[in-house]
């Protein structure tokens, strides 16, 4: 391994002399390079090899690349760098390529080395460690896509890059990305082809001798792509991305109307297809620019669209009357009521249209719940809460076991001021779930708070922390001594405490906001705190280390503390924390003892 090291060392030799003969770096530094590489070499020729040493090889030697850089900017030295420079990064390599051939599997090690070769634009070392690298990890499509964009981008080389693409798809027939990225990168050659050729058209050069054949001018290799991706490709989502690329190209009309064709054709039951061409009169041309002179015409005109968008979700509804297509359309009206406008006529026509729809879909009975939701939003927008709690009233009734629709038909209830809201928290609490209930108990007490004594409030607080789900309970305690503080002060808060601290479930964060009140006092006790710091420690110190060191920072810097508490609190530690814990609160414990001294 010695010599190993030597031989290394010594093929450095000749860079750092010029280094230190060209004024780059002092000798000093030159000998504080070689005893830095001297170490990392031994690391990386050991029998037991760590991926960790040949990333923090590969960094150190970054790191000096990256200083030669600055250094040569300051002295505006820039000869050299053959000796220097390519030197170094040919070594980099080297160890990348050590790297990656002992831990194949590494993903992030390869790209490391991408990203290094893309930096120092070493195209050939890139192109061969794509090759590597794809021949070890072929299943996954996105490093075939990278290295067919690079091919193309960078080298520009179309047919590198097209035979990158059918050698992914061999590997990855069904794979959408990848004819996705392949047609695009079709549809980018046909276009710089016409436009070298039209270049050289205009500089009257001959293009006789070179090959432009029309079928590629005109698109046809992005044409048979798409006909195969579509064979083995199902969906409209799919067939509606390789429409988005295609308008990218103006050339490409013919194979546009093509494949907006056959989407109307293949996807004809499809909700997206539907709300893809209703949507596509939006992008109709307007009114000419002479009839286009006022607010008014424009309001016109987007209107008239509009209403053409609506008839194409009307046929869609009677050809697919699905809550897909519902959704489609009731989404459409939605976003068209909140874009905003100076038009007052257009405003109202937006918001009868939405209303419309909304009530359609309902006694469709193909309105989702989160469209239920939405829908009284609008109402509440607009000001009609008695609409909205009829609305809220039916939606609790098909979705009665929806914990969200229970909530908004009761913040409409709250709204109202009506009388039997605490009749309908009781109704909803029998048809939602034990387990879901937390944001009903929430509602009802921050109700209460506003609406009730508090002799009711607390009674409704007692009442939650009885669930029989954990997660309810624990939650509500904390609630419920965070409102005792805050309605009634320390000795209401103390009370709820004791009266809590055996009623387990329990959280950390119920012991901390009671330790955290005790410590707000004017006069805080120890003994106090340290009964709330055992009560916690008892439920929660063989899992939280953290809560060890707050007790023991506690006995230390409180005035009523007892420093000589901290011996016995870290043996109780040590022996209740397993594992990791242990390492862990010792390591703290030591910093807490050295920040003392």
């Amino acid at each position: 391994m010695a010599e190993l090291v030597q031989r290394s060392l010594e093929d450095r030799l000749p860079e750092l002399e010029q280094l230190e003969r060209v004024g780059l770096f002092s000798r000093r530094e030159i000998k504080a390079v070689i005893k830095k590489a001297s170490a990392l070499e031994y690391k990386i020729h050991r029998r037991a090899l760590s991926k960790e040493d040949f990333i923090s090889y590969v960094q150190y030697e970054i790191n000096l690349l990256e200083l030669i850089k600055k250094r040569r900017l300051r002295i505006g030295y820039f000869f050299k760098k053959d000796e220097i420079e390519f030197s170094i990064v040919h070594r980099i390599h080297s160890v990348f390529k050590r790297a990656t051939a002992k831990w194949k599997s590494d993903l992030q090690l390869w790209l490391s080395h991408v990203a290094f070769c893309k930096k120092w634009n070493c195209k050939t070392q890139l192109s061969k460690v794509f090759s590597a690298m794809l021949a070890i990890h072929p299943d996954k499509p996105a490093l075939w896509i990278m290295a067919a964009k690079w091919e193309m981008e960078d080298r520009l080389s179309s047919e590198s890059a097209r035979h990158l693409f059918l050698r992914a798809l061999r590997f990855h027939p069904e794979s959408p990305k990848v004819y996705q990225e392949y047609f695009r990168m079709e549809l980018m050659h046909a276009e710089k082809q016409r436009k070298e050729k039209q270049e050289l058209e205009q500089a009257k050069m001959d293009v006789g001798e070179l090959e432009y054949s029309e079928e590629i001018l005109n698109g046809q290799l992005g044409r048979v792509i798409y006909k195969d991706a579509v064979q083995k490709i199902k969906g409209a989502e799919f067939h509606l991305s390789l429409l988005s690329t295609v308008k990218l190209f103006d050339f490409a009309q013919d194979l546009q109307k093509e494949i907006l064709k056959e989407l109307q054709t293949l996807h004809a039951d499809e909700p997206l297809m539907w709300d893809y061409m209703a949507r596509l009169e939006l992008e109709t041309e307007s009114l000419p620019s002479a009839e286009y002179s006022s607010k008014l015409s424009k309001a016109l005109d987007l209107a008239r669209k509009e209403a053409r968008c609506c008839a194409v979700y009307e046929e869609a509804i009677s050809a697919v009357p699905t809550e897909a297509m519902w959704k489609c359309y009731v989404i459409f009206c939605l976003e068209r009521f909140k874009r905003k406008t100076n038009s007052e006529q257009l405003k109202e026509k937006r918001q009868e249209k939405l209303l419309a729809i909304f009530l359609r879909a309902h006694e469709s009975t193909l309105l989702e719940e989160a469209l239920y939701k939405q829908w009284v939003l609008v109402l509440l927008e607009l000001n009609k809460l008695e609409t909205a709690a009829e609305i809220s009233a039916v939606a609790t009734e098909r979705f009665s076991h929806s914990v969200e629709m229970w909530q908004m038909r009761l913040q409409v209830l709250m709204k109202l001021k009506s009388d039997n809201v605490p009749q309908h928290f009781k109704e909803a609490f029998c048809q939602v779930k034990t387990k879901e209930t937390l944001p009903l108990w929430t509602l009802w007490v921050e109700w209460s708070e506003g609406a009730n004594t508090e002799s009711d409030t607390e009674e409704l607080f007692q009442r939650s922390i009885l669930s029989t789900d954990p997660a309810v309970s624990v939650t509500m305690k904390e609630k419920y001594l965070d409102w005792a503080y805050r309605t009634g002060g320390y000795k209401k808060a103390k009370r709820v405490f004791t009266s809590l601290h055996e009623s387990r479930p329990f959280s950390l964060e119920f012991f901390k906001k009671m330790i955290q009140i005790e410590k707000e006092q004017e006069t805080s006790k120890m003994l106090n705190l340290r009964e709330f710091y055992e009560r916690a420690v008892r439920e929660f110190g063989s899992t939280d280390p953290d809560l060890w060191l707050e007790y023991i920072k506690e006995e230390l810097s409180h005035h009523q503390g007892k420093p000589e508490n901290c011996g016995q609190i870290h043996w109780r530690a040590l022996k209740m924390l397993h594992g990791e814990q242990v390492e862990e609160f010792v390591s703290k414990y030591a910093l807490l003892q050295i920040r003392a001294l």
